[in-house]
């Protein structure tokens, strides 16, 4: 029988593969199941997402010799329309910076502005990774959404995660697999001083607990050194938009603009992809959608580079500034026409 190794799955998805038999099931047995999961309110990309996991299962089975094609490789996948893609423009980051500087963990803030790291890279990023002398970080781990069992003798009638006893069942994060997720990105100078202060604080925040501080290492923790919890910092990151009055956006924003901007500054391809973390064969692709977006930002860039070169009026490149020229224009010495070479 056929198990979805998905954790989504049991609790979106609808109930109807498990019923064939690995070795009959077909391309479109995987393809009814899929429809019937967004019939039923899952979004595209949770199909999307079980699709790559039982594609990858599958072909566990087939490296095993338990089956002898991965159908879904053949399947058609759920299809996910492309999110557009809208930066932040450099004043709206100055705005947030500004803002993010009165908060705690400051810096998560700049990283993710600056640098780009998904959600998962910053709150899983430990000062073992963390090189300010050579000015450089390493992503290697992803934090990781906890997950809750009840702890409670009697049902509380809650939510595993408001569970007054709620046991944790998921690991804190878990290391990077990929290799363009495991990656070297180096540290702007201003970053750097914002890290060392930030490490001065986080030490003044040890010795203030004692011995309830958790020493698990992480760069942005909480008050005791425990992980920050990815909802919590979801949660802080829209607040901080509104004290900003930056108007609202994702999370996911944070990393567009710094993709952006590294485009825009004409970083070559292959650091683009490794400071960024795209792996090789979806690279291309991803600098792509982000053209739409740097192609108007650079003609509007050229149109104040044009304007300031030969003025707003408009002309042409290639002619001379109206006006007087330098062999035309009077001195008190040389009054205009005369004393010329002939």
């Amino acid at each position: 029988m056929v198990a979805c190794c998905a954790p989504s799955c049991a609790s979106t998805a609808p109930p109807g593969l498990g019923a064939h038999k690995l070795d009959a099931l077909e391309p479109e047995h995987l393809e009814s199941f899929y429809e019937r999961m967004q019939r039923n309110g899952s979004a595209a990309g949770t199909a999307h997402h079980v699709h790559r996991t039982v594609r990858v299962a599958l072909a566990e089975a087939v490296r095993r010799g338990h089956i002898t094609k991965n159908v879904a490789e053949i399947a058609r996948a759920p299809r996910i329309e492309e999110e557009d893609i809208e930066p932040y423009t450099i004043e709206e980051v100055q705005s947030l910076l500004v803002e993010a500087a009165k908060l705690r963990n400051s810096a998560r803030w700049v990283i993710a502005l600056a640098l780009g790291l998904r959600q998962g890279e910053v709150l899983g990023l430990k000062w073992e990774d963390v090189y300010l002398d050579a000015g450089y970080i390493r992503t290697r781990k992803n934090r990781l959404r906890p997950r809750y069992e009840h702890g409670c003798a009697d049902p509380c009638g809650r939510k595993p995660g408001y569970c007054p006893d709620r046991r944790q069942v998921r690991r804190e994060y878990k290391n990077t697999k990929s290799r363009a997720g495991r990656r070297t990105i180096g540290l702007p100078d201003p970053l750097i001083k914002l890290l060392r202060k930030h490490r001065e604080q986080q030490a003044d925040e040890r010795r203030e607990a004692g011995e309830l501080w958790e020493d698990k290492g992480y760069v942005f923790a909480q008050p005791t050194g425990g992980p920050l919890n990815p909802n919590t910092d979801y949660h802080r990151w829209k607040k901080l938009l509104e004290d900003a009055g930056v108007r609202d956006g994702r999370l996911h924003d944070a990393r567009h603009t710094a993709g952006t901007v590294l485009l825009l500054l004409g970083v070559p391809d292959v650091a683009v992809d490794a400071i960024m973390g795209w792996e090789p064969g979806g690279s291309a692709r991803m600098r792509a959608r982000y053209m739409h977006v740097t192609g108007p930002m650079l003609r509007k860039i050229a149109q104040q580079v044009g304007d300031a070169l030969w003025g707003a009026a408009g002309g042409t490149a290639g002619e001379r500034p109206q006006g007087p020229t330098e062999t035309e224009t009077e001195t008190e010495d040389h009054p205009a026409g005369a004393g010329r070479a002939v």
